[in-house]
C-alpha cells in the first residue's frame, strides 16, 4: 500500500481507536476505586507511568524540552491530568456512575468550539454548529435517567465539572503551546508534575490505604499501559492533525461507548432512548469532522487549520 494511502487509513482509523481506548478509562477507574482512594490511585498510577516513560525517553534519546517548553508541558499536564483525571476519579469515588462521569466531559465540544472560535482563530462553520448541537442532544439522550443523579454527592458533581474544564482547557493549551515538543519527553514532564500533585493530595486528604486485589492490579496495569501511554500518545497525535473543534467532537462518542461498556460489565442502565442517543452522537461527530479540514503547515509538525464553508 502506498505511503499516502497508509497515512490516510491511519488518520481515518485513529479516531475510532481513540474513542474505544479513552472510554475504558472510566471503566478502569470503576474497577479499581473500591480498593483504593482516588488520589492515591492516581499517584500509584503515575509512579508506574513516569518510570516506564522515563525508560522510553532514555532509550530513544528523545529531545529534551527547553525551560519554556517544560513550563508549557507542566501547565498542560496540570489541566489535562490533574484537573481532568483527578475530577473523574473523585467523581466516581463519590458515587457518580461511570457513564455519567463520561457524560459531563462529553460536553467538551461545545465549550471547545466557543473558545476555539473566539481565541484560536478557528472558524466554526454553520454545518459544524449543527453537528455540535446534535451531539449535545445525543449525549443527553444516552444518559437520560435522572434517578442516577441522586446516587452521588455534591462533591462528585462539582468534580465532574472540574474534569470538563480540565480536559477542555488542557487540550486547547496543548494544541496552542506544545505542538513542537517531543511527545515522549513532553508527556514525561506532564506526568511527573501530575505525580507530585496527586501524591500531595493523597497525603493531605486521604489515608493512603490500599487493598491489593487482582481487580486493582488489572485496573492499574490497564490504565498505565493502555490509557496513560497508548491513548494519550494517540490523543496528542490527533490534536496535531485535527482542528480543535473536530478533535473535541470525538468526545461526544465517549459517553455512548462508556455507557455500553458499563451496561455490559456493571449492569448500568442502557435502554432504547440511550441507543438512539448513540446514533445521534455518531451523526454529530461525522457532521463536525466533515465541516473542516486540516492543512499541514510547512516546516512544522503541528498543523494549521482551515475550514470550508
Amino acid at each position: 500500500m502506498p505511503k499516502q494511502s497508509l497515512a490516510t487509513a491511519a488518520l481515518a482509523g485513529a479516531p475510532v481507536l481513540f474513542v474505544l481506548l479513552w472510554s475504558t478509562g472510566f471503566i478502569g477507574a470503576r474497577y479499581g476505586l473500591p480498593y483504593i482512594e482516588p488520589l492515591t490511585f492516581l499517584a500509584v498510577r503515575m509512579v508506574f507511568v513516569v518510570a516506564i516513560l522515563g525508560c522510553v525517553v532514555l532509550a530513544v534519546h528523545a529531545r529534551r524540552p527547553t525551560a519554556v517548553e517544560t513550563g508549557h508541558s507542566l501547565i498542560a499536564g496540570f489541566m489535562t491530568h490533574g484537573w481532568y483525571l483527578g475530577g473523574v476519579f473523585i467523581a466516581i469515588s463519590q458515587g457518580v456512575p461511570a457513564g455519567i462521569s463520561a457524560l459531563i466531559p462529553g460536553l467538551q465540544p461545545i465549550l471547545t468550539s466557543t473558545i476555539a472560535n473566539r481565541f484560536m482563530g478557528e472558524t466554526v462553520t454553520r454545518l459544524q454548529w449543527v453537528g455540535l448541537v446534535l451531539g449535545l442532544c445525543g449525549v443527553a439522550l444516552v444518559l437520560h435517567d435522572r434517578t442516577m443523579l441522586a446516587a452521588a454527592t455534591p462533591l462528585g458533581w462539582v468534580m465532574s465539572v472540574v474534569s470538563l474544564l480540565g480536559i477542555t482547557l488542557g487540550t486547547l493549551y496543548q494544541k496552542r503551546f506544545c505542538g513542537n515538543i517531543d511527545w515522549r519527553s513532553g508527556n514525561l514532564v506532564q506526568y511527573s508534575g501530575a505525580l507530585v500533585v496527586f501524591a500531595a493530595g493523597s497525603f493531605a486528604f486521604e489515608t493512603r490505604t490500599v487493598h491489593w486485589t487482582g481487580e486493582l492490579v488489572f485496573a492499574i496495569a490497564w490504565l498505565v499501559i493502555v490509557l496513560s501511554l497508548a491513548a494519550v500518545a494517540l490523543m496528542y497525535w490527533l490534536i496535531r492533525r485535527s482542528a480543535a473543534t473536530g478533535f473535541a467532537s470525538l468526545f461526544y462518542l465517549v459517553p455512548a461507548v462508556t455507557a455500553l461498556m458499563a451496561y455490559l460489565l456493571f449492569g448500568e442502565k442502557l435502554d432504547a432512548v440511550s441507543i438512539a442517543g448513540m446514533v445521534i452522537c455518531a451523526t454529530g461527530v461525522v457532521i463536525v469532522n466533515k465541516g473542516g479540514r486540516v492543512v499541514p503547515a510547512a516546516g512544522n509538525a503541528a498543523a494549521s487549520v482551515t475550514t470550508e464553508r
